[in-house]
């Protein structure tokens, strides 16, 4: 069984005591998952995260005071790099889109079968993007009636270092996977991860591999 540091960690910010019991009793059924933190609300949850930087954080779209989307500018302007998951009710359209627009890492279905949920978890743990199925052409269709815009970024000011990792997300690695692929810990790879972004003034991982794939960077 793999040792807590090399398990994907995870964060659950939500206001419902009984949903996040529910869902850290399920992942702590998985071998490569762990929950290290959990927030009732998003002021605790930003704090948490900058403490924590946990590789996923499943985020609440309703919650009082502040909400889901504020929440997500929050912890994208502290620069927080852990991929980050909408976690909802809400199968709305223009909720899906704005969550994405803030720099969303993926939007998930509280509804959803547990054994589907973990399989999303799991993708997203490695970096791919995840939305609900049922949710796949919806989106389809608010992209076709709304063209989306590429990040507006000036890659002059990245080191050959940054740039390698740049290229990594733009292929999908999560943070553990490019440290293995560069030789160098995960720990250093968050640093680059955040320097990186915040020099691109992109909000998540998602811009950064768009931005990248856009500009032909590879390795």
């Amino acid at each position: 069984m793999p040792d807590d540091e090399s398990k994907a960690s995870i964060l659950l910010i939500d206001d419902h005591p009984l949903l996040r019991q529910g869902v850290r009793q399920l992942i702590d059924m998985e071998d490569d998952m762990v929950v290290v933190g959990e927030a009732s609300n998003a002021r605790d949850g930003v704090k948490l995260a900058a403490e924590l930087d946990p590789d996923l954080i499943l985020l609440d779209l309703n919650m009082p005071e502040i909400g889901g989307i504020e929440a997500l500018g929050l912890l994208r302007q502290e620069s927080i790099s852990s991929r980050i998951v909408i976690f909802t009710v809400s199968d709305n359209e223009d909720d899906v889109v704005a969550a994405l627009r803030a720099g969303a890492d993926g939007y998930l279905l509280k509804d959803m079968e547990p054994e589907d949920m973990l399989a999303r978890l799991h993708e997203a743990a490695v970096g791919k993007m995840v939305i609900s199925g049922r949710l796949t052409t919806l989106l389809a269709q608010a992209l076709r009636t709304q063209k989306p815009e590429l990040p507006k970024a000036d890659g002059a000011s990245l080191t050959p270092r940054e740039r390698d990792i740049l290229a990594l997300i733009a292929e999908g690695l999560s943070n553990k996977m490019i440290g293995r692929r560069l030789d160098i810990s995960d720990g250093t790879v968050k640093v680059h991860v955040k320097h990186l972004l915040k020099k691109l003034n992109l909000r998540s991982r998602v811009e950064a591999a768009v931005w990248a794939v856009a500009e032909g960077i590879s390795r």
